[in-house]
């Protein structure tokens, strides 16, 4: 993930400001780091505990197929079956083929064995392949050099093997995500040969049998709910990441919506418990959490990624996990952690905590969405997860530890409405020009700065205003269902999921993407979409929804 934005320290200062809270309030709960380097060991002990165990299947390729050039398709590629038998490529020369794609029928994650054997007479020569593996059809029709993206091109999923002495069966160590693979013969000599076995096994902590749904379903949301399902139980991996075939570590916003989706579905409450402690473990000297982590080759940070709103949604994450499972020691255990998120936090509201000439050393992400302007949704979520993580104090019975902060909420969704809402037209603007968002409305929303019906009002005018600033990627429109619901626009959020979720499906996704427009088939934040993640944790949350309110979706 790197498009994300950075604000200055001058924007970020203004931002919080419009709090107007007392000195008292500002500075209360960050003055005194937490100690986190006598925790640290014992967070790390607790996740290593807590790794769960992959399940392992077998696969074979289904069909051998070929690529279209279609206008009409996505990214303007599908596939088709070649009408070969898939017999074929066990049997037959690949020497006189030269090159295959293989369709596996389903999206994969995980490692691609095959077997190579001399027809006839002995190997004289080493041979060469080149492998691609994808998750979309354009992926294997779009040439990948001169690369012209703005992630490393390693990410991209294609490898040259040789093998040197026949029969030979080869392993590729790197763990793969996919449907797709073309397999090429870049080099051979005089001899023939076959393959005799192509196997991908693949790999995932998801093993729950999950609920069925409702038989009077329709079939357009039971199909979004497979491919959501199928999403995330990619993505459940040892930790949860945010996407099989890129990245392929944990990030703190993926982990607050997967864990959602996992709760009414796998309930693999163990991945939640261990990711909540690494990332606690791994925080920065000053007790930060860094919105991403690595697993190997030992535990470390993603250092100088911080991410103030997803550091916020921590202790949302752990306060849903807490109301799912009851495990009060977690909870209790990284408890400081959550109050050292808002601490931090709240140091903004003091306006000579940094030179102004300084950038911040951190980022919003919010959405893909360039031109979104992050005010009025940075105030309303910090104020979303300044409530949540007092209900958790609540629940813990720790109130008193933060007895300021129901006051600090009081002042900032006064301040929010003073700063940010047009009560005469309803609708809540951002930034110095009042920029009208779908994200804008949707955080003053969650935040409970807006009364439903005000909510309601001002998602009216922003579902039927072409020019506001819609949602880039599924991240965000989760957070616009949820915005919906909220407000009692039960048909509008069905209706959003079917057309947004369902435009995926479509198109022929077999899991959800990272991102999708769906004005634009080629949009990417890295300025080449095959490097875009086709599986992605962030975008699994149909699972929640259709679930969790069964009588909106299930029926």
């Amino acid at each position: 993930m790197t498009a994300l934005h950075k604000l200055t320290c001058k924007v970020a200062l203004s931002l919080l400001l419009c709090a107007s809270l007392t000195p008292q309030l500002q500075a209360q709960d960050a003055s005194t780091p937490i100690a986190f380097a006598t925790q640290r060991e014992a967070w790390l002990q607790k996740a290593a505990a807590n790794m769960p165990q992959l399940s392992e299947t077998h696969h074979a390729p289904q069909q051998i197929v070929r690529s279209v050039q279609d206008p009409q398709a996505f990214q303007g590629w599908r596939m088709e079956a070649s009408g070969e038998p898939i017999d074929s490529l066990y049997t037959q020369s690949f020497k006189a083929r030269k090159t295959v794609i293989l369709d596996f029928g389903e999206h994969l994650t995980g490692y691609f064995t095959f077997r190579v054997n001399h027809m006839g007479l002995p190997a004289d020569a080493p041979i060469r392949f080149r492998f691609t593996f994808a998750e979309m059809p354009a992926e294997l029709n779009t040439p990948f050099d001169p690369y012209p993206g703005g992630l490393s091109r390693a990410w991209l999923q294609d490898e040259i093997v040789s093998l040197m002495r026949l029969p030979e069966t080869l392993t590729l160590s790197r763990r793969l995500a996919c449907r797709y693979v073309k397999i090429e013969l870049l080099a051979q000599s005089y001899f023939d040969f076959t393959f005799e076995k192509i196997d991908f096994k693949a790999v995932t902590s998801a093993t729950q049998r999950v609920e069925p749904l409702d038989p009077s379903t329709d079939p357009r949301i039971a199909r979004i709910n497979d491919v959501g399902l199928t999403t995330l139980k990619e993505c459940m991996q040892t930790v949860y990441e945010d996407g099989p075939k890129r990245d392929q570590r944990l990030w703190i916003g993926d982990l607050y919506l997967e864990s959602l989706a996992n709760t009414y579905s796998y309930q693999n409450h163990q991945l939640t418990r261990r990711c909540l402690y690494l990332l606690a473990a791994l925080a920065d000297e000053e007790g930060w959490l860094h919105a991403t982590v690595y697993e190997y080759p030992t535990p470390l940070p993603q250092t100088h990624q911080h991410c103030m709103d997803y550091s916020l949604l921590y202790g949302v994450a752990l306060n849903e996990y807490y109301k799912a499972t009851g495990d009060r020691e977690t909870a209790e255990d990284l408890w400081p952690v959550v109050v050292r998120q808002i601490g931090f936090a709240r140091t903004y509201l003091k306006d000579d905590i940094y030179d102004m000439q300084k950038q911040p050393s951190w980022w919003l992400v919010f959405d893909w969405k360039d031109q979104l302007d992050r005010h009025a949704s940075m105030q309303g979520l910090m104020t979303f997860a300044l409530d949540q993580s007092y209900e958790l104090a609540r629940l813990l019975g720790r109130e008193k530890e933060v007895s300021e902060w129901p006051n600090a909420l009081k002042a900032m969704r006064k301040a929010s409405r003073k700063c940010f809402y047009d009560a005469r037209n309803g609708v809540v603007r951002s930034g110095a020009e009042g920029q009208i968002s779908h994200l804008s409305q949707v955080w003053m929303i969650l935040s409970k700065t807006l009364t439903p019906k005000e909510g309601q009002r001002a998602l009216e005018l922003v579902l039927s205003d072409s020019t506001a600033c819609y949602p880039g990627s599924p991240y965000a429109y989760h957070y616009l269902i949820e915005a919906l619901i909220e407000c009692g626009m039960d048909d509008q959020a069905r209706e959003l999921l079917i057309s947004y979720w369902g435009g995926m499906v479509e198109n022929g996704a077999d899991t959800f993407w990272e991102v999708y427009d769906p004005k634009d088939d080629f949009k990417s934040p890295y300025n080449f979409f095959p490097i875009n993640s086709y599986c992605h944790a962030w975008s699994c949350t149909p699972v929640y929804f259709i679930h969790k309110y069964k009588s909106i979706f299930q029926r």
